[in-house]
């Protein structure tokens, strides 16, 4: 069964949980916790929401994640400033073969 490697590319404002490069590693229907650096409970969400149809196969372009290519890209629900102290963090979302 294919993995899913979600790893953070982008943050805007204060994020408390991630930084640029973390990585969550989701292989079959488990997270890998032991190769995942963190998750945030926020981000978990929107990053469940297509990784099982990403990580079976579903083409990003045609789930509207991507402009062009085989990776995904989607985003945490914190807006940051000027609403929240927080910030959005963008997550690349990419199907790898075992």
């Amino acid at each position: 069964m294919a993995k899913l490697v979600v790893q953070v590319k982008e943050i805007t404002g204060n994020c408390v949980v991630h930084s640029l490069g973390d990585r969550i590693i989701i292989d079959g229907p488990q997270i890998d916790l032991e190769k995942t650096d963190k998750i945030c409970i926020h981000a978990l969400a929107p990053i469940l929401h297509y990784a099982a149809a990403l990580r079976d196969g579903a083409d990003p372009e045609k789930l509207g994640l991507t402009k062009k290519g085989n990776k995904a890209y989607i985003h945490c629900p914190d807006p940051g400033e000027p609403y929240t102290d927080g910030g959005r963090v963008v997550f690349e979302m990419e199907r790898i073969e075992d």
